[in-house]
C-alpha cells in the first residue's frame, strides 16, 4: 500500500518542488544582497552531480529523486553555511570524487578514474587542507566496499591527490619575484600543511556576530542533531531491510555509512572545522535518510516522514532568522 509519504518519494514533481524551495531559501540568506552568485552555482552543480551519481548507481530501486530532494532539503536547514566558498568546493569536489570512484567498483586497474577522483580531492585539500584526513579512510573504503584497491589505484590516488599541488608549487616557485629566496616562496604552502597538525580548538565555531553567540552554537547543534539522528535512523533501517538491494548497492551504502560515522567523529574532535565538516556531513548522509524515506510504507513511517519534514522546516527558519531580520 502506497502512503502520501511513498507518493512524494516517487514523484518526479518532488524535485522541482524542493528545487524552487532550495531557491527561495538561498533568496532569503542573502542571494541578492551578498552577490552569493559563485556559491549558487557550485551548489547547483553540486546538485547535479549527485543526480548523475544516484542515477548511475542506482542508489534507490524505483524511479526516485530523493537523494538530490534530501540533500537540498538538509543543506537548506544550515542555511547560514551557504554563503561560504569553501564549504561549496569542498562538497563539491566530494560529490565528483564519490561520482568516479563509485565507478571503479571491482575494477582494481581503473587507474584513470582514480587518479581523477583523487584530483577532485586534492582539489578540495586547497580550499580546506583537512580533508586530507580523508584519504586513509578512502584508501580503506576502495579496498573494501569498492574493492577497487591495488598497487596501480593507489600511487594513481597519490599522483590524482599530488596534482594540483604540483600547479600550486610551480605558482609559489615563479610568482613574480624569480630572485626571491625559494624558501621564501614556499612558506605559503608550508604553513597551508602546518594547519594539519593544528587540533587547537578556537572560537571560529560562534561565528562572526559576538552578539549571536548562543544563537549560532544553537543554530548548529539543531542542523547536526537533525541530521545524524535521520541519517542513524536510515543506517539502521537499510541494514536490516539489505538483503532487498543487490550487493553492489550494499557495499556503495556502506560507503556512504562509514563515510557518516567518519564525519561525525571528526566533528566531535575538531567542532572548530564544524563548517566545512557538516557540508559533507550532509552530502554522505542524503542517500542513507532518502532510502529509508523511500522504502518504509507503514502508519508509523508515515507519521515520522512528515515530522521530520516538519523538523526540517522548522530547523531552516529558525536558522534563516538573523538574516530575514538583519
Amino acid at each position: 500500500m502506497k502512503r502520501p509519504q511513498n507518493i512524494i518519494a516517487e514523484s518526479g514533481l518532488t524535485l522541482p518542488f524542493t528545487a524552487l524551495f532550495g531557491i527561495l531559501v538561498w533568496l532569503l540568506a542573502g542571494l541578492v544582497q551578498q552577490q552569493l552568485w559563485p556559491q549558487l552555482a557550485i551548489f547547483v552543480a553540486t546538485v547535479y552531480v549527485l543526480v548523475e551519481l544516484t542515477n548511475q548507481n542506482a542508489l534507490l530501486r524505483v524511479r526516485s529523486r530523493m537523494v538530490s530532494s534530501t540533500f537540498i532539503l538538509l543543506s537548506c536547514t544550515g542555511c547560514f553555511l551557504l554563503p561560504q566558498m569553501t564549504g561549496g568546493i569542498v562538497q563539491l569536489c566530494f560529490t565528483l570524487a564519490f561520482l568516479l570512484l563509485f565507478q571503479t567498483y571491482q575494477t582494481s586497474h581503473s587507474v584513470g578514474r582514480t587518479f581523477y577522483a583523487f584530483t577532485a580531492v586534492g582539489l578540495a585539500s586547497i580550499a580546506f587542507v583537512q580533508v586530507l584526513w580523508y584519504v586513509p579512510v578512502l584508501w580503506v573504503l576502495m579496498a573494501t566496499q569498492l574493492q577497487s584497491m591495488s598497487w596501480r589505484t593507489w600511487w594513481a590516488s597519490l599522483l590524482g591527490l599530488a596534482l594540483p599541488y604540483w600547479f600550486a608549487l610551480l605558482w609559489f616557485l615563479f610568482p613574480f619575484n624569480l630572485s626571491a629566496d625559494w624558501t621564501t616562496n614556499l612558506s605559503p604552502l608550508a604553513s597551508h600543511f602546518a594547519q594539519l597538525a593544528d587540533i587547537t580548538l578556537h572560537s571560529s565555531l560562534i561565528g562572526h556576530h559576538p552578539q549571536l553567540i548562543t544563537y549560532h552554537i544553537i543554530a548548529r547543534f539543531l542542523i547536526l542533531t537533525l541530521t545524524v539522528t535521520l541519517a542513524a535512523v536510515g543506517m539502521a533501517h537499510f541494514w536490516q531491510h539489505s538483503f532487498e538491494d543487490k550487493i553492489r548497492i550494499r557495499l556503495l551504502y556502506g560507503f556512504f555509512t562509514a563515510m557518516t560515522a567518519v564525519t561525525v567523529l571528526f566533528i566531535v574532535l575538531q567542532p572548530q572545522h564544524f563548517d566545512v565538516l557538516m557540508r559533507l556531513l550532509t552530502l554522505c548522509a542524503c542517500p542513507l535518510i532518502a532510502h529509508v524515506m523511500t522504502f518504509t510504507s507503514s502508519r508509523l513511517s508515515n507519521i515520522l516522514f512528515f515530522i521530520a519534514l516538519a523538523l526540517t522546516l522548522a530547523v531552516t527558519a529558525y536558522n534563516l532568522f538573523p538574516w530575514t531580520a538583519s
